[in-house]
Formats: structure tokens, C-alpha cells, sequence
């Protein structure tokens, strides 16, 4: 099972309007048709689709989307509004990967930057694991742990620790995949008796520069995407970036 992971394309109305360092929509379809030559069987995309909150940007990105010769799915970020983008495509909760399972996890804060599930999505989430213990991968916009840049870290998933409580009780969660940093990333979570691995993706917009304590954008990285081959009870996962 491939899995393709493509993450905050931030989209305007105005399929011509710029970034901070390029142009999203271009961008994006540049991205898109890269992931079409791995021959995914599923992608998902991680959220903040759209930078505008409007109709127009939800509908621009599913007609990108759409040219992918696979089934995809995606989720709200914090720049997002899940109303406007269920019009387009429901945004699934669980997706069956045969041998694994897919668990969509909601952390936009309305009108805010940094992440929360709370208590009752986190009690939900025990209950669903408890439910199944499939080798399990989750999928969320706000990173659960520290990236090593200060400004984002301070709008990051402020419930983690509650989230990685919840987890200790269920060994069969293997990878979480985040969006919202913009940037490669990869770390290994203590929790419980093992570790849950936690990755991040470049952006199909503008990359921020890792470690940096305020924000800034690296001129010099591409924009990418996260392959993630899943196997028996084992994956393995890369980055590629993206010619303009």
C-alpha cells in the first residue's frame, strides 16, 4: 500500500495570486503531477488547502486533485473551514488501508493558529483504537510534538501530552503524519512501551526554515511531498521534492 501525503497548498479565489515565494496553484499542480508518477493507491492531503477560506480555492484544489488516478482524501487546518471544504469532499474520519488503518484526527482551533483535540475527541479516539488493533496510522494538521523552531512550536498541538497518553494504551499506533511546519521532518515519540514515529512534509507553497526562532522562509528548499510505503506491520517513508 502506497501512501501519498501532500500538505498545505494554501490556495486563493485568484488561481494567478502569489505566496510569500511562488504561486500556489502552480505549485500544486507541479506537486500533483509529480505524486502521479509514484503511483499512489491513496493520497491525503494534511490541510490548510486553502489560504482564503473560500469556495473558489476548495473547488481549485479538487480540480487539481481529481487528476490523480487514485482515490484521495484531506483534512482542515487552521487556515481552513471544514464546512466549505465538506461541500467539495467530506473530509473521511477513517480509511481502511487493508492491513492498516488510516485514523483522521480534527486539531483546528476556530479562528486560531495553534492546535487542540480535547477530551472529548481524545476519549473517542481510545474507544476507536480499542475498537481495532490493526497496525494504525494518524493523520493531523498540528505536529504533536516539538519541531525545534520556537515559533511554531508555540502554535503547535497544545494538548500533545494528553494525545500521547491516550496513545500509551494502544501499541498498534505506529506513524502520525502532521501538516501545518512546512518542512521536512522526522522524530521517534516515547509512548508507552515503544515509540510512534511523527512526520512532517514540505509544503506545496512556501517551506519556513527548520530551527529558526522566528519566522522565516527557506529560499533554498523546493516544495515536496512524503511517500509512505505500508507493509505487514512495517513502512517506510521519504520525501521527494519537486522541480519548478
Amino acid at each position: 500500500m502506497r501512501l501519498v501525503q501532500i500538505t498545505d497548498c494554501h490556495l486563493h479565489a485568484d488561481p494567478g495570486a502569489r505566496s510569500r515565494a511562488g504561486f500556489p496553484l502552480r505549485q500544486l499542480e507541479r506537486v500533483v503531477e509529480a505524486v502521479a508518477g509514484e503511483r499512489p493507491d491513496i493520497v491525503l492531503v494534511t490541510g490548510d488547502v486553502s489560504q482564503d477560506e473560500t469556495p473558489a480555492s476548495y473547488q481549485l484544489a479538487e480540480r487539481i486533485l481529481s487528476r490523480l488516478d487514485c482515490p484521495w482524501s484531506w483534512l482542515a487546518g487552521n487556515h481552513d473551514d471544514p464546512e466549505l471544504m465538506a461541500v467539495v469532499r467530506e473530509c473521511q474520519s477513517e480509511i481502511d488501508l487493508g492491513g492498516w488503518r488510516l485514523l483522521r484526527l480534527d486539531t483546528r482551533v476556530s479562528g486560531q493558529p495553534h492546535g487542540e483535540l480535547g477530551d472529548t475527541q481524545l476519549s473517542t479516539l481510545g474507544e476507536r483504537l480499542a475498537a481495532d488493533d490493526r497496525p494504525t496510522l494518524i493523520a493531523m494538521h498540528h505536529p504533536p510534538l516539538a519541531v525545534g523552531s520556537q515559533w511554531l512550536d508555540a502554535i503547535g498541538l497544545v494538548d500533545r501530552e494528553a494525545l500521547w497518553q491516550t496513545l500509551a494504551a494502544h501499541p498498534q499506533v505506529q506513524v502520525i503524519l502532521c501538516g501545518h511546519i512546512h518542512q521536512a521532518f522526522a522524530s521517534r515519540q516515547r509512548c508507552g512501551e515503544g515509540r510512534v514515529a511523527v512526520y512532517g512534509c514540505p509544503s506545496t507553497t512556501d517551506q519556513f526554515l527548520a530551527g529558526s526562532a522566528e519566522f522565516a522562509i527557506d529560499e533554498a528548499s523546493r516544495p515536496g511531498y512524503r511517500v509512505v510505503d505500508l507493509y505487514g506491520d512495517g513502512w517506510l517513508t521519504w520525501v521527494e521534492r519537486v522541480e519548478l
